[in-house]
């Protein structure tokens, strides 16, 4: 089963459900705005992608960050401690394939290589 971790009102996250349902694909949505962002699965992530990837250093919830806050976000650690306070930092979507592989972000393409 595919897991589709992000918030339903994220463009890119309505896009990559969108993909994927006129795709005939089937998942599961985890809202983690509604339902949090699980440990474990923060866990896995991180070392599954690193945090270097999976922190949007791009995105509105970032620059809405004081600058100290930003500066503190060094390692996994303080990554992992940002973003289970401030879900909205992740890079979205986060989605854990059925062969136990994590991807970050949407493009088509790369969603069409996994399915293939």
């Amino acid at each position: 089963m595919i897991t589709l971790y992000g918030i339903p009102n994220c463009d890119t996250v309505k896009k990559a459900r969108a993909w994927l349902t006129d795709r005939g694909v089937h998942y599961q949505f985890f809202d983690f705005k509604k339902q949090g962002v699980p440990p474990a699965q923060l866990d896995a992530w991180l070392q599954a992608v690193g945090w270097e990837t999976l922190v949007n250093r791009k995105g509105t919830m970032w620059r809405k960050l004081d600058a100290a806050a930003q500066a503190a976000v060094v390692d996994a650690a303080s990554a992992r401690a940002l973003v289970l306070t401030q879900a909205s930092i992740i890079k979205r979507p986060v989605v854990e394939w059925a062969d136990g592989t994590v991807s970050v972000g949407f493009k088509p393409e790369a969603f069409a290589a996994r399915l293939n």
